[in-house]
């Protein structure tokens, strides 16, 4: 015995079919798209910058090759602060989470000339000197960049 089924009986399973995979294929490429947004905040620096600026450059040369500093203090000297922060966000409602914070400092002595460089970021919860491969330790450097990252800090 063979059954007859028509074609218009199977319409309505095939269009549920193609409505469930549509949606599925809308969800999918939806959530795609919200794989992640990264964000850069303050100072972007340009890539070989801090290798252009070497010991004993004057404060003019410093602002042609790295532009103008974020803040800038007065620590037996003068110090030009850059300050940035790239943060990411999984999904479009969710809060975003900090992933890099850095300051580079560059400090000049009386005559406006390079002292040093520095490329601050935080190394297991310290403030880390990623050039020199040392945490500061002198009293006045530490007390100025604390709060600087504090302001970068999400909460």
């Amino acid at each position: 015995m063979t059954v007859s089924v028509s074609k218009k009986a199977h319409a309505p399973r095939r269009r549920h079919g193609l409505r469930a995979m549509l949606a599925a294929t809308l969800v999918c490429a939806a959530l795609a798209g919200c794989s992640g947004e990264q964000f850069q905040k303050g100072y972007i620096l340009p890539p070989g910058a801090l290798e252009q600026i070497q010991i004993g450059a004057s404060q003019d040369q410093v602002l042609i090759v790295m532009g103008t500093p974020s803040t800038v203090a007065t620590l037996n000297g003068e110090v030009f602060y850059y300050i940035s922060q790239r943060a990411h966000r999984p999904v479009a409602f969710m809060n975003q989470s900090v992933t890099d914070q850095r300051v580079i400092a560059i400090y000049f002595d009386k005559n406006r000339q390079v002292t040093r460089l520095a490329n601050y970021g935080l190394k297991d919860g310290k403030i880390f000197d990623f050039i020199s491969r040392t945490t500061p330790t002198s009293g006045q450097e530490i007390s100025y960049l604390q709060p600087l990252f504090k302001l970068l800090s999400p909460n």
